[in-house]
């Protein structure tokens, strides 16, 4: 279903995950620290529809490694780590990633979150979006500003037509988390709140005065009507 590259230097926990996940229909590849994984992505130019990155690594720490795919690619990373506190979540999200998920978890969980990711890929239904002074080609899955294309990761681009589609309405944490991270279930906002800043870092003329996308104080969101 995805080929998937598991960054885990725990030969066990590695092993099972890959298992697990083979058996859910997934091609696994393992890279048992940051480095090599790294050199596998660029210098090998392995293609991999996923990355599963663990935090805490023999060499370069998970954050890091993330910042550096970031830097370089946008295919999705879920980190998959058993540093549950609310600082490594944040950090995690604000360095790219796109889901934070803690340690131990089932494997269907972790399947879920790949599915849910890789649908975020697809293209929405609307075929041309203009936001203020963007334009959103969602069949050609791109965005530009004044002309210019920006390089934005496909939960990026969900969350941007997701808002561009409901000009002026107040966008819950908790319905974002439903409608862009797949989620049927509560969800940890701080990853909406990651994206959304994420988002405006590349949007917005001034990010930290942002005039796009408004926060409304205790309950969300708002795109303001262009």
């Amino acid at each position: 279903m995805a080929s998937v590259m598991l960054v885990e230097d725990d030969e066990a926990l590695a092993e099972a995950f890959s298992l697990a996940l083979g058996g859910l229909g997934h091609d696994v590849v393992v890279a048992e620290s940051g480095e090599s994984a790294l050199a596998e992505l660029f210098d090998g130019a392995r293609v991999v529809d996923l990355i599963l990155l663990d935090v805490m690594l023999p060499d370069v720490d998970g954050f890091e490694v993330c910042r550096r795919i970031r830097a370089r690619s946008l295919v999705p990373v879920i980190m998959l780590t058993a540093r549950g506190d609310p600082v490594d979540v944040i950090v995690g999200l604000e360095g790219g990633a796109d889901d934070y998920v803690v340690k131990p978890v089932e494997p269907r969980v972790v399947d879920a979150r790949i599915k849910a990711i890789l649908r975020r890929g697809a293209a929405p239904s609307t075929p041309k979006l203009q936001v203020g002074h963007l334009e959103v080609d969602t069949d050609g899955l791109t965005v530009r500003a004044d002309g210019a294309e920006l390089n934005l990761t496909a939960t990026e681009l969900k969350l941007l037509v997701e808002f561009a589609n409901h000009p002026g309405q107040v966008l819950s944490r908790q319905m974002l988390l439903k409608r862009v991270w797949d989620y049927g279930y509560v969800g940890d906002s701080r990853m909406v709140d990651a994206a959304v800043a994420r988002l405006r870092a590349k949007i917005e003329k001034d990010p930290a005065h942002p005039e796009l996308i408004r926060t409304v104080r205790g309950l969300g969101y708002r795109l303001t009507r262009p």
